[in-house]
């Protein structure tokens, strides 16, 4: 939390999509992307998917909103989500991973449309952030304020695959003299996979009150419900798409005639096209599907005490129940059917507080705070019956994939966590001569994870399998630096600079899910603790920016020595995989973002950038006795080369643009053998505010601001690509490689429209 004191804010002409807030800064250059661009996308549209429009930053979905949370996947820098910080109002977001185990998704925290603007630190310092994973930066989500005047917002989208998005607000305006306000709203997306048959649904309500006292201080309260049902879209792998094309889908249809199709296969009985693929078992299954339910709210005291000391406090709480699900055909129900649905049913409750205080002086800015959370995280699985089909008739009714299933007939793993977390930060920023500020600041750390009551299923797993249980480990780290220095000289210049170090605790799942060194047997829990080491990194960083009324240039280079990076290895099948957790030793990431802004009429905005990032393996590894040549080899998953360029108009009511991405190729494997080809994606939409018309205006009072919107995805139908190792990459082309199933295909080409209007 910055102080209050206001700082000059220098305004490039890449502000449409970002502005550059540079003088006080605490933590080096803050990009900050506004609800301006936010409500440009298509009607509920995922924000991390319009910060893939900045330098540096890539997002990637199996469909064009960025909802399929299956599919969510986010770099910047070359770290992937579970390596960035999240936050909402202050509150910890936890670990972006699929099945966070210590926050929630900012799909879920927040609807779109409740989001003011995402501050983001693309360095790894904001020593102040309440995160332990902030190893590549943080995002700092700003929800917006109710509003002084009775009003509300009423939204309406549409497209593709019966992909509609609602959205309601109410608000308050100011109840009384003091100026009490709150508001109010309930966002519905729902929509079909583009790829097989199944429902994504997701639906929201928020609410924030505000009670000012004073001029300077408020108290507020926040609180978010999300309810989420969503079939997943289905996993490729090299050999499917090579052999049977882009298309495969799961089995479930909504009807017998699916599930006979996955008892067939279960009993190797395959569709024509998968003839002479090496592991045509994993291409298809039934079904997968996620669910979950969250309460979210926080309590929160910004009070200015004097002119110069702030004190800001908040409470919160958060808990969540949840079911991701898929059918296996290698474990059979009770009934005799071959298929069974196994779910994992993972649960949090986590409570914390943090508290912040500033001090302003005439040059120095002094600031401190502590940041503490209790957080219980069980991780089972359980397996359901699934019905069998005898005769033709099926032996019970098909269930719904998208409800939560009951009395299951097995429990296949469990472990439990319980983890404290306690950071602590001092900071001061110095301004010895105007537009010069120099930060110093540093971090400690202390985390302790207690893990018990494991269990595998000696049906599943084999007999003799324990996982790791009555263990714990703890991270800590007293102190971690941050140095940054930013001048602005002349009139439209700045010159930057920021180093840091920061660490990433032990990472939670269950069992072969994620790299995480609780997620294993308990031999080899044992046989590894002396060697685990927790994630960190130094990450140094340098940025020149020129910003005028008609150019906008901006130049960031970084350095990053990544240690301890740990990695989830994987061979054999992704059903039940020969799954390590492997210190793949350090990385070493070298980088430049290059952007360029011009402005060639008024109102007219032509933005390029271009991103380098060489970011390679320090070490060979080896693994059950093999060598494998990792050294050199560029990271999995992320491009070493990105271009982006954007055309936009704004004119009277009209906002009109066209963007287009490169990607280069990207690892697939981690040697590098095997690869998922570049390729190119574009975009284009219009907005026109009809109440700009005199007449339309009129008419509909009170309604203004009626809005119409229209954008297509994937302009040119590219085949390609999304998502990369959401069940982990293989270490080279001789381990299952080519057959292992863990990218995603991008949608096709598809279109969206909305209406809104505010009252």
């Amino acid at each position: 939390m910055a102080a209050e004191k206001k700082p000059s804010v220098y305004l490039s002409s890449t502000s449409e999509t970002y502005d550059v807030k540079s003088a006080h800064i605490t933590r080096g250059a803050l990009v900050t992307v506004s609800q301006k661009l936010l409500s440009q996308a298509p009607a509920g549209t995922n924000p991390l998917k319009i910060l893939s429009q900045l330098p540096g930053v890539m997002f990637q979905s199996a469909e064009p909103q960025g909802i399929d949370i299956w599919s969510q996947q986010l770099f910047m820098h070359g770290f992937q989500q579970q390596e960035i910080g999240f936050t909402l109002d202050g509150m910890p977001l936890g670990e972006q991973s699929l099945r966070n185990y210590n926050g929630l998704n900012t799909l879920l925290a927040i609807s779109s449309e409740n989001v003011a603007r995402i501050d983001v630190s693309q360095s790894a310092g904001a020593e102040e952030v309440a995160s332990t994973s902030n190893l590549g930066g943080s995002l700092a989500y700003v929800s917006r304020d109710p509003l002084h005047k009775l009003g509300g917002t009423i939204s309406q989208g549409f497209g593709s695959y019966a992909n509609y998005h609602t959205f309601l607000r109410f608000d308050s305006g100011d109840l009384n003299k003091t100026g009490t306000r709150f508001y109010t709203s309930y966002s519905r997306q729902d929509g079909q996979i583009w790829k097989g048959t199944g429902d994504q649904f997701v639906q929201q309500v928020n609410a924030k009150l505000i009670q000012p006292l004073g001029a300077e201080s408020f108290i507020s309260a926040y609180f978010d419900w999300a309810d989420e049902h969503q079939f997943s879209t289905p996993d490729a792998s090299p050999e499917v798409i090579s052999k049977v094309g882009y298309k495969v889908t799961n089995y479930y249809n909504g009807k017998q005639s699916g599930l006979q199709t996955a008892i067939d296969a279960a009993n190797g009985m395959f569709q024509p096209s998968f003839a002479g693929l090496e592991d045509p078992e994993d291409s298809a299954y039934y079904d997968a599907t996620l669910n979950s339910e969250d309460y979210m709210g926080g309590i929160r005291a910004h009070l200015q005490l004097t002119d110069h000391v702030l004190w800001d406090t908040t409470a919160y709480g958060h808990g969540e129940t949840s079911q991701s699900t898929w059918t296996t055909p290698y474990y059979p129900s009770p009934n005799g059917s071959p298929l069974s649905e196994l779910r994992k049913a993972p649960a949090i409750q986590r409570f914390g507080i943090l508290s912040r205080i500033h001090y302003d002086t005439e040059n120095n800015q002094l600031g401190g705070g502590v940041w503490y959370e209790n957080n219980n995280y069980r991780s089972p699985q359980y397996d359901f019956e699934m019905p069998n089909i005898v005769d033709g008739k099926l032996t019970s009714a098909l269930p719904n994939p998208l409800n939560y299933w009951k009395n299951p007939f097995a429990e296949i793993f469990n472990q439990d966590y319980n983890t404290n977390t306690f950071t602590a930060f001092v900071q001061d920023t110095y301004h010895p001569i105007e537009h010069l500020a120099l930060h110093f600041g540093f971090k400690s750390v202390l985390n302790t994870t207690r893990v018990g009551n494991g269990y595998a299923n000696p049906d599943y797993y084999g007999p003799g399998t324990h996982l790791a249980s009555g263990v714990g480990l703890t991270t800590a780290k007293a102190f971690l630096p941050h140095i940054s220095a930013d001048w602005h000289f002349l009139k439209h210049n700045e010159l930057f600079f920021d180093i840091s170090e920061n660490i990433h605790t032990y990472a939670q799942c269950g069992y072969k899910l994620c790299a995480s060194p609780f997620a294993v047997t308990q031999t080899a829990f044992d046989a590894g603790k002396a060697s685990f080491r927790p994630e960190t990194d130094w990450t140094y960083a340098i940025g020149y920016r020129y910003s005028s009324e008609r150019v906008g240039l901006s130049l960031y280079g970084y350095r990053t020595n990544f240690n301890n990076r740990l990695q989830q290895v994987t061979s054999g099948s992704s059903v039940n995989p020969i799954s390590t957790v492997a210190n793949v030793g350090g990385v070493t990431m070298n980088g430049v973002d290059a952007a360029l802004t011009i402005m060639p009429i008024r109102n007219m905005i032509f933005t390029n950038s271009f991103s380098y990032d060489h970011a390679t393996y320090d070490n060979n590894i080896t693994e059950a006795g093999t060598s494998y040549h990792l050294k050199g080899a560029q990271i999995v998953n992320y491009p070493r080369f990105m271009y982006k360029t954007r055309l936009s108009y704004d004119w009277s009511g009209l906002t009109a643009y066209v963007d287009a991405s490169y990607n280069s190729h990207r690892n697939f494997s981690y040697t590098g053998d095997v690869k998922v080809p570049s390729y190119w994606l574009s975009n284009l939409g219009i907005q026109y505010n009809l109440s700009k018309i005199h007449a339309v205006h009129e008419s509909l009072r009170p309604a203004k601001d009626l809005t119409l919107s229209l954008s297509v995805a994937n302009l040119q139908n590219a085949h390609y690509i999304a998502t990369m190792g959401e069940n982990g990459n293989p270490l080279d082309i001789n381990s299952g490689a080519l057959a292992y199933q863990s990218f995603l295909v991008g949608a096709p080409r598809m279109f969206f429209g909305s209406i809104s209007a505010n009252f």
